[in-house]
């Protein structure tokens, strides 16, 4: 996402035009996950709004509709699969991902519907797949099997880090309603690509978040100095640090990587005055 009720007059100007919010966004991130892709294909003319309100090296994860991973369960996916893609032909190099969400229900048995898929999509896109069946964690047979699958496809695989959310028990009611929701899953922090992908949620007293994430610094980092490009986006239960603690994430990874770019500077939220 890139509006939240909570960024609004305190990180983001407010009020903004629909056409305006994703580029003030952009100044505190440069990238963000399409989550809202799920729910439903966007119209070309909104993809191309946030084609203009973004560089060409911002990234967008765009997460592949739900008829397709959870409804049809890549089988029988070629009409909303074409519908999908060429919405988001406006993106250009901005589309960084297909991002393959699968439910838990979806475990090796289902890996060769993956294979399929997978070999079908046009080579102008990467993907990235998102697993949450146990016995991609948990069984080495079933690991080696989606491992070789993604690797001849050059696709990455998402981890989606929710161990240091799990480790004690909710305090808020944005965590205990996380706490309902989230997957737990076991720590993934393997490489299959180039463009590595992390999830990582985190808590909402940002000192927990920040305590939780000090494996991805030196993680990143080692991404970083083998030559790959990752994304990392940082989650809170209530979201409201979300951007601050991402940007603090990259600057604690910065200072382990000199040569790693700065973020943008952010929008000011105040028109800037004389006096």
């Amino acid at each position: 996402m890139w509006t939240h009720k909570a960024w609004q007059g305190r990180l983001l100007a407010h009020p903004l035009p629909a056409e305006e919010r994703l580029r003030h966004y952009a100044g505190w991130c440069d990238a963000v996950e399409g989550n809202t892709t799920f729910y439903a294909t966007p119209a070309r003319d909104t993809v191309a709004s946030w084609a203009r309100q973004t560089d060409t090296d911002f990234r967008f994860v765009v997460k592949l509709p739900k008829v397709v991973t959870h409804e049809r369960r890549l089988t029988d996916v070629a009409e909303p699969m074409r519908a999908f893609l060429d919405a988001i032909e406006p993106l250009g190099p901005r589309a960084h991902a297909l991002w393959v969400q699968l439910p838990g229900s979806f475990g090796p048995d289902d890996v060769p519907t993956l294979a399929r898929f997978l070999r079908r999509l046009p080579a102008t896109h990467r993907s990235a797949v998102e697993v949450r069946h146990p016995d991609f964690f948990t069984d080495p047979r079933a690991v080696r099997l989606l491992e070789g699958v993604l690797t001849e496809a050059h696709a990455e695989w998402i981890p989606f880090d929710t161990t240091a959310f799990f480790a004690t028990a909710p305090t808020s009611d944005a965590e205990r309603d996380a706490w309902t929701k989230k997957p737990r899953m076991p720590l993934r922090a393997v490489a299959l690509t180039d463009r590595p992908i992390v999830r990582y949620l985190g808590r909402d007293d940002p000192a927990r978040t920040v305590e939780g994430w000090q494996r991805w610094l030196d993680i990143t980092a080692g991404w970083l100095r083998e030559g790959r490009s990752p994304t990392v986006f940082v989650h809170t239960p209530d979201n409201t640090d979300a951007p601050t603690l991402a940007r603090r994430f990259h600057d604690e990874v910065r200072a382990r990587v000199p040569d790693l770019a700065p973020l943008p500077e952010p929008i000011p939220v105040e028109p800037t005055t004389l006096f």
